[in-house]
């Protein structure tokens, strides 16, 4: 029953995750053409925007936010390869553990400055110091966001190998974790 529980926790995270890092990657087309559009208009026309900049902040921010816990869920993040790699996958899973602890303690972190920020820029309606000045609350609510998820991921691969540690066996089989 736990073990069935879980597995279902962690599919539909895996799922979430995946469906989250997918859209996000749908927006580095649309930054490619914000810096086209800029470097056309200053460059060939001698006619830069006012806005162009912010907004490629803006979007590069919001792919490499809610990127990392896609980036996570493949494993694309650095690892001291030349210590993990020499050891049992035991300790491999204790190692794991305690990075993932300190990922979240982080997250937890970034998440509360990211909702005191939010609040702020809403209150104060903070905005980016430049010739075009969009809003900053919606990246300070992105922060949030991407934060949560981040953690989530995270202690869904804590739980994935608490489960390995403490039972010798894979939580989710090889099979059913290429399906998501």
């Amino acid at each position: 029953m736990l073990k069935k529980f879980l597995q279902i926790f962690c599919i539909t995270v895996d799922k979430v995750v995946m469906w989250l890092g997918k859209g996000a990657s749908l927006l580095m087309p649309v930054l490619a053409f914000v810096v086209v559009y800029e470097v056309v208009a200053r460059y060939i026309f001698d006619a830069p925007t006012i806005w162009a900049y912010d907004l490629s902040l803006f979007l590069f921010g919001y792919i490499a936010a809610l990127g990392g816990a896609f980036a996570q869920q493949k494993k694309a993040h650095i690892n001291v390869d030349i210590l993990y790699l020499s050891v049992s996958p035991k300790v491999k899973n204790i190692f794991n553990l305690i990075s993932y602890s300190l990922g979240i303690f982080f997250l937890i972190i970034v998440f509360y400055m990211s909702v005191t920020k939010f609040n702020e820029a809403l209150e104060f309606n903070f905005r980016r110091q430049s010739e075009w000045a969009p809003v900053m609350w919606h990246f300070w609510l992105m922060l949030c966001f991407a934060s949560s998820i981040f953690a989530i991921q995270l202690f869904r691969d804590m739980i994935e190998e608490a489960y390995s540690l403490f039972t010798g066996l894979p939580l989710i089989e090889k099979e059913s974790k290429d399906e998501c």
